[in-house]
C-alpha cells in the first residue's frame, strides 16, 4: 500500500516533536502490528514494514513450518511443510513462513492506530528523556534560579535542564524566603520514576544537602581524603557531622572548619539559622558517642547490657545542654552513632549507682 500523504503527515510530526522521521516509522513499526493483530480478532504474528522512502506500508503475518497437522495445531501461528511449501517451495520444518497481509483490510484500523501509537510512544520518549536528563543531576546539588512563586512553593530553573524543580514548604528550611530571580541551591534526590511529569521536587532540609555544601566546599572530602561517616539533622536547627581520615597529620575536623572557619562559615550562611557541629568519628563506639553529645563536655560513658544503649554522664550544670531543647541533641547524637543515648547528670548517676557513687568519692 503506498500512502505518500501518511509519510508526509509523519514528516511534519517528527518536525513538530523534534524527532526523526526514523524514529517515529520504528515506534509504529513495533506497535501497529500488536495493534492490528489484536483488533483482527486472530492471534497471528505480525509484523508491519514502512518504508518512508517509497512511502509504502506493508503487513506481513509469519507462522512456523511443522512437519504435519497434530491435535493441538495452532494455526494462527503453525503452518504445515505442505502448506508452506506452496507459499516458500524451499521451506523445511522449523522455518518461519512470511505472508502478506491486505493492508487495506486494516485501514480504519490503522488510522485509529497511529494517532494511539504516537501519543504513547511520545509519553514514553518525553519520560526516558526526562530520566535521563534528571539523572545527570541526581543526588546533587545545583543553583536554580526562582522563577515563580505560589504560595510556600517555588518554582526553579534548574539550569542545562528543561525540567522543573519545586521548592515546598516541607522541603525548605523554616525562616528562609526567596523572591523571583533569586539563585537558590537546592538538593536532588534520587528518582525511580518520573512518570508523565516535567517537574521534580527538590529539597534544602534533606540531610544529604548538608553533605554535598560540604563536599563543595571541603576540598579534601571531594577528592576522598576525609569521609563523611554519617549525618544526622534537624532542618533549621542542628545538623551533627562525623567526618574521619586515614592520612595522618590531617585534622578532619579542623579541614572542615578551614582557616578562621571561612569553610564552615559557607556551609552555615546557607543554612542559617541552622547550627553545625562537627564531630571526629571513632572506632571505639563509647567514644563515638562521647564526642557526639557535643558541645556538652562528659564525664563517662557507660555501655549497658541492651546492645547499642549506652548512658552517658556529664556535669550537673550542664545537663540541658547535654539533652538539648526539646531533647534535640542528644536525640541526633543518637541518629549520628546509631546508639540509644541516655544521659544522666552527676548527682542523678551516684543516686542510680552506688558503684559509680564510690569511684566519685575516691576521685575526691
Amino acid at each position: 500500500m503506498q500512502s505518500k500523504e501518511f509519510f508526509s503527515a509523519l514528516d511534519a510530526m517528527a518536525l513538530e516533536k523534534g524527532l526523526t522521521t526514523e524514529e517515529i516509522v520504528k515506534d509504529l513499526e513495533e506497535a501497529l502490528a500488536p495493534a492490528m493483530k489484536k483488533v483482527s480478532g486472530e492471534a497471528k504474528n505480525m509484523r508491519v514494514e514502512l518504508d518512508a522512502e517509497k512511502g509504502t506500508i506493508r503487513l506481513f503475518s509469519y507462522q512456523t513450518v511443522v512437519e504435519d497437522y497434530y491435535d493441538e495445531m495452532d494455526f494462527d501461528k503453525e503452518i504445515t511443510l505442505e502448506d508452506a511449501q506452496r507459499v516458500r517451495k524451499d521451506a523445511k520444518v522449523g522455518d518461519v513462513i512470511s505472508q502478506e497481509e491486505n493492508i487495506k483490510d486494516f485501514g480504519r484500523v490503522a488510522a485509529i492506530t497511529v494517532k494511539q501509537v504516537l501519543q504513547q510512544k511520545g509519553r514514553e520518549r518525553v519520560r526516558n528523556a526526562t530520566m535521563a536528563e534528571i539523572s545527570a543531576h541526581e543526588d546533587k546539588i545545583v543553583t536554580a534560579m526562582v522563577r515563580k512563586q505560589d504560595g510556600e512553593k517555588y518554582y526553579l530553573e534548574i539550569p542545562e535542564s528543561k525540567i522543573e524543580g519545586v521548592l515546598d514548604e516541607r522541603n525548605s528550611i523554616k525562616g528562609q524566603n526567596f523572591k523571583p530571580g533569586d539563585f537558590i541551591k537546592v538538593y536532588i534526590p534520587t528518582v525511580k520514576n518520573m512518570e508523565d511529569r516535567s517537574e521534580i521536587l527538590v529539597s534544602r532540609v534533606n540531610p544529604n544537602f548538608v553533605r554535598k555544601l560540604f563536599e563543595l566546599e571541603v576540598p579534601e572530602i571531594e577528592k576522598g581524603e576525609i569521609e563523611i561517616k554519617s549525618i544526622a539533622r534537624e532542618a533549621g536547627y542542628r545538623t551533627k557531622i562525623a567526618v574521619a581520615t586515614e592520612i595522618m597529620n590531617l585534622d578532619p575536623v579542623g579541614a572542615c572548619v578551614g582557616a578562621k572557619g571561612v569553610r564552615i562559615n559557607n556551609v552555615l550562611r546557607e543554612i542559617a539559622p541552622e547550627k553545625i557541629d562537627i564531630i571526629p568519628w571513632s572506632e571505639d563506639p563509647l567514644e563515638f558517642v562521647s564526642a557526639a553529645i557535643s558541645p556538652s563536655p562528659v564525664l563517662r560513658v557507660e555501655a549497658l547490657a541492651e546492645e547499642k544503649h549506652a548512658r552517658v554522664i556529664v556535669p550537673n550544670d550542664k545537663l540541658s545542654l547535654a539533652i538539648g531543647k526539646q531533647g534535640m541533641n542528644v536525640r541526633l547524637a543518637a541518629k549520628l552513632t546509631g546508639w540509644r543515648i541516655d544521659v544522666k547528670s552527676e548527682d542523678k548517676a551516684r543516686e542510680e549507682d552506688a558503684s559509680f557513687a564510690y569511684e566519685l568519692n575516691l576521685g575526691e
